[in-house]
């Protein structure tokens, strides 16, 4: 398996994450790593605990700029962008305007059909996830995991990214509790997620931290999804969406090895040269 060591899904201070950049950068070294991109949350339109606040992302960008010149670490820039209709910046928009090298997109709050209700899948705390299901979705689990593929699907059809974040969170709460990833109604779903992944020729993420912070029995995306992914010639990173600097490699290991039981034989890589990921 080559893998090119690298972390591109890093958060900090700057969102919810618990360590600084320079921290960050430091573990990175150690870690050998020779690329870290940092791509904290993306600032949202209402009040939060996760995302950066829209008036320090010039500090963040000037900080990553001059944490540059103490390291031989390529640090790259990049911010993970939620995104809800009607709610969030359009992803191309925040990326010319920051002079990001690449945009990750994901999907944490799931709008509600017909209304301005957000079901908030992320995070440590389940009885959210139970929560809003319940008052959002009157506790009809397939209306609710139906509205965040469609949601996934608009994100991949309308929005410019270069990787596609834990893109099958939607079981990290559900635990098996709701539903199971083998119903044919949740397959097929999923499955048109691969389609369009692909034909937008977005990069799938094997997201690693689920596993290590015990909130998932499998990576994102599940085993099956990835064997999936390979056969539709889908590439690939691995991240660890790293929050403390001690995170940066976690499960790291255990993924390539997943990875190459899916059939996969390399992950892909930021070439700073061409400015774009390489597969």
């Amino acid at each position: 398996m080559t893998y090119y060591p690298a972390n591109y899904h890093t958060h900090s201070l700057y969102c919810d994450g618990k360590s600084t950049l320079e921290e960050q950068v430091r573990a990175a070294e150690k870690c050998g790593l020779r690329q870290l991109g940092f791509s904290s949350h993306a600032p949202v339109p209402f009040e939060n605990t996760f995302a950066m606040e829209e008036a320090k992302l010039p500090d963040y960008i000037r900080e990553i700029d001059e944490l540059q010149r103490t390291t031989d670490l390529t640090l790259l820039k990049s911010l993970e962008c939620d995104y809800i209709p009607e709610v969030t910046t359009d992803f191309a928009e925040r990326q010319d305007k920051n002079g990001l090298d690449y945009l990750i997109g994901g999907v944490h709050q799931v709008r509600q059909p017909h209304g301005d209700g957000l079901w908030f899948i992320d995070g440590p705390k389940q009885e959210i996830y139970d929560n809003g299901l319940r008052d959002l979705f009157d506790n009809n689990i397939k209306m609710a995991v139906t509205a965040f593929w469609e949601q996934t699907f608009e994100m991949i059809e309308t929005q410019r990214m270069d990787i596609i974040a834990h893109f099958d969170k939607i079981k990290m709460h559900n635990r098996n509790r709701f539903f199971t990833e083998d119903e044919q109604w949740y397959k097929v779903l999923a499955d048109k997620a691969i389609q369009l992944i692909k034909r937008h020729d977005i990069i799938v993420e094997v997201n690693t931290r689920g596993l290590y912070k015990g909130r998932s029995d499998s990576f994102y995306p599940s085993t099956e999804l990835l064997m999936k992914a390979r056969k539709a010639d889908i590439p690939v990173i691995v991240s660890s969406d790293a929050h403390k600097a001690d995170e940066l490699v976690l499960f790291v290991p255990e993924a390539l090895v997943e990875l190459e039981r899916c059939g996969y034989d390399h992950t892909a890589r930021f070439d700073v040269a061409s400015g774009r990921f390489v597969y």
